[in-house]
């Protein structure tokens, strides 16, 4: 387990609340020290703040390619960092926890997460979503794919948000990004482009 923070006793804590849990936990105060080892080392999990010292924390994101890096990646952020935090899911970032947290909810979020990417690596990493290709529109991402089969197969924000290990606030994000780019006015004209699309 990663955590990149430049508060000490912001990775002091993380640190205990983990290790407490059973996890193994190496901290890092900036991007530079986290990428030197993740290149080398797979974690279980990274939690990474918005922002550290040199590199944000959206730069350690895009060097990491955090949509293929094998591990999820949480963004922490503050209060007013909310936007910058949508920006790293857009990025590859898994979801993101606000300051101040409490050290429970952590354990479960980062457990459900390191459990839904474990079961995605035993299905061979080939994720079930189809590639879900629309004429004449953006493109989705991974993660929106995933998003949309399970709204798609009638999955609540809850249970999808269960079954990739991100919170239900996350699931909402994409759900409006993939409409966004698909053009859909609401939930219903969502299912329906979904349903006329062409076989991928």
């Amino acid at each position: 387990m990663f955590v990149v923070d430049d508060d000490p006793a912001v990775r002091e804590t993380l640190s205990i609340v983990l290790s407490a849990a059973g996890y193994e936990v190496v901290c890092f105060a900036d991007g530079d020290a986290l990428l030197t080892v993740a290149r080398s080392r797979s974690p279980a999990c990274i939690l990474l703040d918005v922002h550290i010292p040199g590199r944000s924390g959206l730069d350690v994101l895009a060097e990491l390619h955090a949509e293929d890096y094998p591990a999820p990646i949480f963004m922490i952020s503050g209060k007013g960092d909310i936007a910058m935090a949508v920006n790293a899911i857009k990025n590859g970032a898994l979801d993101f926890i606000e300051k101040p947290f409490r050290g429970k909810e952590i354990v479960t979020r980062v457990e459900e997460a390191i459990d839904a990417y474990s079961r995605r690596s035993v299905s061979g990493k080939a994720v079930k979503a189809p590639s879900y290709i629309f004429p004449g529109k953006e493109p989705l991402t991974l993660r929106e794919r995933e998003v949309l089969e399970l709204f798609a197969s009638g999955n609540t924000n809850k249970e999808a948000g269960r079954q990739l290990g991100i919170s239900p606030r996350t699931i909402e994000y994409h759900r409006a990004n993939i409409m966004k780019k698909l053009g859909a006015r609401n939930a219903t004209d969502l299912v329906r482009i979904v349903m006329t699309a062409p076989e991928s």
